[in-house]
């Protein structure tokens, strides 16, 4: 995993998200990816995610058990991989 978990992450503000019965689509303007997001549950934690003042305090505020906290954690890992998500104020 290349996410620290001590720094604070956000959805890129050049990302939208459009709601899907599975979850949603992220599409970014800028490098005109399109990214699935795979479950409602995943996309309620990127929108807050920048709501937390790092990635361990947004894991731990949510109640995810730890499995589903690691399936999250590599979804958000692809994520920053594709500047869907990135490093935040």
């Amino acid at each position: 995993m290349s996410l620290d978990p001590d720094k604070r992450y956000r959805l890129n503000p050049s990302v939208a998200l459009r709601p899907e019965p599975f979850g949603a689509l992220a599409y970014h303007f800028g490098n005109r990816r399109l990214s699935f997001l795979k479950a409602p549950e995943l996309v309620d934690f990127v929108r807050g995610l920048g709501e937390h003042p790092s990635l361990g305090a947004a894991l731990r505020s949510s109640e995810l058990s730890e499995q589903r906290q690691a399936g999250f954690l590599k979804a958000l890992d692809s994520l920053a991989a594709t500047d869907m998500i990135v490093e935040g104020p």
